[in-house]
């Protein structure tokens, strides 16, 4: 096989950001169909990248035998059926988070990758970031000792679709937004959760309150994981002012700090002194590097054979530790894991 050919599932802003790196980016991978329930979507998408075959049946993309992969960014409740189903047809997958709905659902998926024999790997961009995997590193060598606390704000400039407000379909922000800092602090630690105790409330979403009553736009969530770490993550969407994904880890030996709240590359200094700077806007913005980073991995792990490094047991462990978050959030007491 000299190159990979990938079928995107789900063509809005996470999709196409996957699908232009493919077409754009990536020499060993061939995107050859578009897979998504919006006629108008699908259309528009197919003409911006080049692409003529268009579905809106995703069972009917995944059963061709030109296809090696698929790339999977549709609405969270949707991920089981389709994971399952490509699976089923022999096609890798490229995952993106949250990885289900439940503990269950990743189950499913899990075992469905594994009974034939295809490659899963989740949409954690944060692992192909340099800062984070520069960070990693430093933990990893012991050089700092041990990290004592870790501190991860996840907050995101505007609501994701109408379908995210109803918890019963994608657990909340925490997990369409913050599944990212659940993952990374795991990742970064090198250990699973053991208890967690959340709080949130809805502060800007006031017309949301009737139709979705547990609806939250801001939570705080503390942790403490099986090697004794403590953390914390606060979650904020929207947010207003830009995207925000900063970690602060606080070792034995000293601190790391991970992220920057402005564009790199840009400030403006005034006669007053007052400096005055632009804040990253989206996640595509300052991900950008990662996200084809995660891609060109998957690719390479298709092509030589590999176990991608982010797995559908990772995948997993961040939804248990979403739902111990939003159970914490309805009992007002902490939650522990098993």
């Amino acid at each position: 096989m000299e190159k990979v050919r990938i079928c995107l599932a789900g063509a809005g802003r996470a999709g196409m950001v996957h699908a232009k790196n493919v077409v754009h980016y990536i020499r060993s991978a061939v995107l050859v169909a578009l897979v998504d329930t919006n006629q108008k979507v699908l259309e528009e998408s197919g003409r911006e990248l080049g692409i003529k075959n268009l579905y809106t049946d995703y069972r009917e993309a995944l059963t061709r035998d030109d296809l090696e992969a698929v790339i999977i960014v549709t609405p969270t409740f949707t991920h089981a059926e389709i994971a399952c189903y490509a699976a089923k047809n022999k096609k890798h997958i490229m995952l993106e988070k949250p990885m289900a709905q439940s503990p269950g659902e990743c189950d499913r998926i899990n075992d469905a990758t594994k009974n034939n024999a295809v490659k899963l790997q989740i949409g954690f961009m944060r692992r192909f970031d340099v800062a984070f995997t520069k960070a990693k590193e430093i933990i990893d060598s012991g050089e700092l000792g041990r990290v004592m606390i870790i501190k991860s704000p996840g907050r995101g400039p505007g609501l994701p679709p109408p379908w995210a407000y109803d918890l019963s379909r994608s657990n909340g922000m925490l997990a369409e937004v913050n599944s990212h800092d659940f993952d990374s602090i795991r990742w970064l630690v090198g250990s699973d959760y053991e208890k967690v105790y959340a709080q949130a409330e809805n502060f800007k979403c006031q017309g949301l309150r009737k139709e979705y009553p547990d609806f939250y736009d801001n939570a705080v969530v503390n942790v403490r994981l099986k090697n004794g770490t403590l953390g914390s993550i606060d979650g904020t969407c929207p947010a207003g002012y830009g995207y925000d994904a900063r970690v602060e880890i606080l070792c034995e030996k000293g601190l790391i700090q991970i992220g920057d709240l402005k564009e790199p590359g840009f400030s403006q200094v005034k006669a007053d002194g007052t400096t005055v700077g632009s804040t990253f806007k989206s996640w595509r913005d300052r991900f950008k590097d990662a996200y084809l980073a995660e891609m060109e991995h998957f690719v390479t792990a298709i092509l030589n054979d590999n176990e991608p490094c982010v797995t559908g047991a990772d995948g997993k462990k961040a939804v248990e530790a979403v739902i111990a978050a939003n159970k914490s959030i309805q009992t007002d007491m902490p939650v522990e894991l098993a």
